[in-house]
């Protein structure tokens, strides 16, 4: 049957619930979105579950869900969250959508989601590391190594938003600072200046650091502000061209190719390798 198989996927932010049916090939079906409830956690899975009920036709096999803030991979709880979602930490995702749902439920936190669809059926595709920034109501940042992802020690490896620059936020980062990457190039920064490409430059600078340590074969920017195109993106490449150590300044950055389905793509296809029998895992 056409769709047989197909993963559900949640992307989960701080302005919007983004919802959708993928199938093997990373190829999304359907979609919905609603914008993010206040109320906490328990409202937010309430609005997810609700949208996801809004699809019909396709046999579903599991859930993927991209959700923010750093996320245990053995339970599928929110251990830690900033204050873009307010009542979000302590959320137990995976439990709760896995009892409304009725389905196998993989939960990853949101830029590592967007990463591994970029990775494996995007931007990335081909390169070997990369590191993935998302711009949006929030920044992120995430690794992937030959299309998987990266955690770290403590699951918090590729994060940027609290890298500190030299420039004063007129927004706090989600964490409260004013003097850290996400307070000067996020959407609601850019919103409160009306200067793309001055955050366009922040963030460009700030990669120009962090590719001295990292040292990627290709950088992947997506979320909602890379929609804005050349004004936002061409700042952050040629502030990095002219910061970063020679070696470094070929790098490519380029858009997300998966665009703001990204995410979404990401967290069904991590789905389907948790739920596919062990020897067919890739």
């Amino acid at each position: 049957m056409p769709g047989a198989g197909a993963c559900a996927a949640l992307d989960i932010g701080g302005t919007k619930i983004a919802a959708a049916l993928v199938d093997e090939g990373g190829t999304v079906l359907q979609r919905a979105r609603v914008p993010t409830p206040g109320g906490g956690g328990d409202a937010v899975l309430a609005a997810a579950a609700e949208l996801l009920d809004g699809f019909t036709g396709v046999p579903v096999r599991a859930l993927g869900v991209g959700a923010p803030g750093v996320v245990d991979p053995a339970t599928g709880t929110v251990v830690a969250a900033t204050d873009i979602l307010p009542g979000w930490a302590g959320t137990r995702v995976r439990e709760i959508l896995a009892e409304c749902t009725g389905l196998p439920v993989t939960v990853v936190n949101d830029v590592r989601a967007m990463a591994c669809g970029e990775a494996k059926a995007g931007a990335a595709a081909g390169h070997h590391r990369v590191l993935h920034v998302s711009v949006g109501t929030g920044v992120g940042g995430a690794l992937t190594v030959a299309g998987a992802l990266e955690q770290g020690a403590h699951g918090t490896a590729g994060e940027i938003a609290h890298l500190l620059v030299p420039e004063r936020g007129t927004v706090p980062c989600g964490c409260g600072r004013r003097d850290h990457l996400e307070a000067v190039a996020s959407g609601p920064a850019i919103a409160a200046t009306g200067d793309a490409p001055r955050a366009g430059t922040l963030l460009g600078r700030a990669l120009a650091g962090l590719l001295a340590v990292l040292d990627p074969d290709a950088v992947v920017i997506g979320g909602g502000v890379a929609q804005i195109g050349a004004p936002f993106l061409d700042a952050v490449v040629a502030a990095f061209r002219a910061e970063a150590l020679p070696p470094l300044r070929a790098t490519p950055i380029v858009p997300a190719r998966l665009g703001t389905d990204a995410p979404l793509v990401g967290a069904a296809l991590l789905a389907m390798t948790a739920t596919a029998p062990r020897g067919s895992r890739r």
